[in-house]
């Protein structure tokens, strides 16, 4: 694996760099990728950053997350990808992934997913709170200061990823940052608010809806809720404003395991899974090719629904002790 060093000196010598992030981008993947153009602009690189997702309504406040386009306009002499474990989570462009090495052109991997595969000519991965700590020593050795721009894209993937600061990977590290963020002029509060309180009346609606159907298994160790498409119509709400939901059963006392079920398109399910003191969800999404964190992980399943439910369960009752 490379050093931070090394990845910065790559990144220098590049004139153009396309920015890639998973499918259906969280405020962390989001956050990662904007900090980084942020000071790639700085030091006068060129830059675009690419998702397939269209930006979630969650994440829609956000200042210059309209910079993020769906497909490369311009040539490029190296590619990197962050918050991403693997090749496959780039969703339609992992297509201009391996176009990029057929032409012999530098990837690089900035990630914080124990499950990643390292598949790129650079790769940097650190397990942490959020991968914005990461790009964050990333623009430090890249010798860009911190303005109040970059600090509060680093915020909204911090934020996030360490669940408000409430994930048991949240250590000193992660409070230093934000500390730093903040001084440069990061509003913790503004951010605070729109991540994790504001809502419209749709999700209220959906909230509402979706834990009046929680299903618990296993003496109560198990519990998870559903997100149809039909009740997403019927409260005129969108996949954006599920985030956060599956936090709602894990804090039920004496759950270990939680899980949102969501349903993309018919039989098929993006499943959501969070764990509290003992359970590796990170090993039971990687049954179904998913992957993540030892507390949170997610996969996709396909089948009909009761299958999918069937098919989880079975493999989360592998995990409780």
């Amino acid at each position: 694996m490379n050093t931070i060093q090394q990845i910065a000196e790559r990144i220098k010598r590049a004139k153009n760099l396309l920015i890639l992030s998973h499918m259906r981008p969280d405020g962390d993947a989001f956050g990662s990728c904007l900090a980084l153009s942020s000071a790639l602009n700085r030091l006068g690189i060129d830059n675009q950053i690419c998702n397939e997702s269209d930006v979630p309504s969650n994440l829609s406040f956000i200042k210059g997350v309209e910079r993020v386009e769906k497909n490369p306009k311009t040539e490029y002499d190296a590619l990197m990808c962050v918050d991403c474990a693997d090749v496959t989570r780039l969703g339609a462009l992992s297509d201009e992934f391996l176009r990029a090495t057929r032409k012999k052109i530098d990837t690089l991997n900035m990630d914080h997913h124990v499950s990643n595969t390292l598949y790129c000519n650079y790769n940097y991965v650190r397990e942490c709170s959020a991968n914005c700590m990461n790009i964050a020593r990333l623009i430090d050795a890249l010798g860009v200061p911190l303005d109040k721009e970059i600090a509060e894209y680093l915020l909204v993937g911090l934020l996030t990823d360490s669940g408000n600061f409430s994930h048991d990977d949240v250590d000193e590290e992660t409070f230093l940052l934000a500390s730093k963020l903040v001084k440069a002029g990061a509003d913790i509060r503004y951010y605070n608010y729109n991540l994790f309180k504001k809502q419209s009346k749709a999700r209220a609606k959906l909230h509402a809806l979706t834990m009046s159907g929680m299903r618990y298994y296993f003496e109560d160790r198990f519990a998870l809720i559903t997100v149809t498409q039909e009740n997403m119509q019927k409260c005129q709400a969108d996949n954006g404003m599920t985030e956060g939901f599956v936090d709602f059963p894990l804090n039920v006392d004496g759950v270990e395991v939680a899980a949102s079920i969501m349903e993309v398109k018919h039989r098929q399910y993006k499943v959501s899974l969070r764990s509290k003191e003992y359970a590796d969800v990170n090993k039971i999404a990687g049954i179904f090719g998913g992957g993540g964190h030892v507390r949170a992980a997610g996969c996709m399943l396909f089948g009909e629904l009761e299958e999918v439910i069937d098919k989880l369960s079975y493999a989360v009752s592998q995990y409780l002790e």
